[in-house]
């Protein structure tokens, strides 16, 4: 079998699913320059409640610089000494960095085959490579694409925990004007795989 066609057998769902995970992860791994800004500036979505958050992304986007947005992400992920958020599982779950919930996910990585960038520094279960994590399971960037169940195990261990929590904490920090925007998206879309997952069998 080709990738092609194991890339064919990936349905456009869940396609979509893993592009949003891999563009939240993206946004949150740094700040966005001039081309991820304007690519976001041209989002469009529907009228459910994700649609419209979508929509009202890209409208903040379409206003933002890449200079005030490096600002806005600098103060609240990194600041003098830390940021106004701590973007961390173990730091949401347990109240502490570099704990349980990062020993349980660097042993969940290494069962799926999913190894850490070499030029990263980052404990691994910072929201951004989290979501990167997930859209790569979705579809197949570490070997096969991972059963729905799979991705329900990961996401209800790793992410339905905390994640949520930690996007409603972004769209109410002080320094929060696009990244507000972004939270609203994600909590929107971690509301539907939340739901999604519930509702499937087992």
């Amino acid at each position: 079998m080709t990738l092609a066609q194991v890339d064919s057998e990936i349905a456009e769902e869940d396609r979509l699913r893993a592009d949003l995970y891999n563009y939240l992860g993206v946004m949150l791994a740094g700040p966005p320059d001039e081309i991820l800004l304007a690519q976001t500036a041209a989002l469009t979505g529907d009228s459910s409640p994700l649609g419209q958050a979508i929509t009202g992304l890209a409208a903040v986007a379409k206003v933002t610089k890449p200079k005030p947005a490096r600002k806005e992400y600098n103060a609240l992920f990194i600041g003098l000494g830390r940021g106004e958020l701590l973007p961390y599982a173990s730091y949401y779950m347990t109240g502490f960095l570099n704990e349980k919930p990062l020993a349980n996910l660097r042993a969940d990585m290494a069962a799926l085959g999913i190894t850490r960038a070499q030029d990263t520094f980052e404990p691994e279960d910072n929201i951004a490579s989290l979501m990167e994590m997930m859209g790569g399971m979705i579809v197949g960037r570490f070997g096969r694409a991972a059963p729905l169940a799979r991705q329900k195990e990961f996401y209800n261990k790793h992410i339905g925990p905390w994640a949520t929590h930690f996007f409603t904490d972004l769209q109410a920090a002080k320094a929060s004007v696009l990244y507000a925007s972004l939270g609203a998206v994600g909590a929107e879309f971690l509301k539907v795989e939340q739901e999604a997952f519930r509702m499937m069998a087992g």
